[in-house]
């Protein structure tokens, strides 16, 4: 079993930065996909930035250019780099993990995804 462990997450005004971290532990899959999904409330749980074992990375449309995915395979991290916040961007983040995963473009689809994190809340205010 995989255990992903979140932070980073708080308030922020509208233009301000936050960084999220997620850290795995327990069983190690090989071909590792790790991926950056958000909820907010009333709304259905969407994919904001994914990335696989060779560090190739996709973006949803509303964070591209603002938003910056990177991993250490070494340390079992993920690292979400958010930029000029938006309003919008208030959610639930969610980090996620799943092996065996050799798509050259990772999936910004949830069904994809094994393991789950609780989740950290990201605030931010116009």
């Amino acid at each position: 079993q995989v255990q992903l462990m979140e932070s980073g997450g708080g308030s922020v005004q509208a233009g301000g930065s936050l960084t999220l971290s997620c850290t795995a532990s327990g069983y190690k899959p090989g071909a590792v996909c790790m991926a950056w999904f958000r909820q907010a409330p009333g709304k259905e749980r969407e994919g904001v930035a994914a990335i696989n074992r060779d560090g190739n990375t996709v973006y949803a449309d509303s964070v591209q250019g603002r938003f910056t995915l990177s991993r250490d395979n070494a340390k079992r991290t993920l690292t979400l780099q958010m930029n000029t916040l938006k309003p919008e961007d208030t959610a639930m983040y969610y980090c996620a993990e799943v092996g065996g995963c050799y798509l050259p473009n990772p999936s910004l689809h949830h069904s994809t995804y094994v393991y789950w994190g609780q989740g950290t809340q990201v605030t931010v205010s116009s």
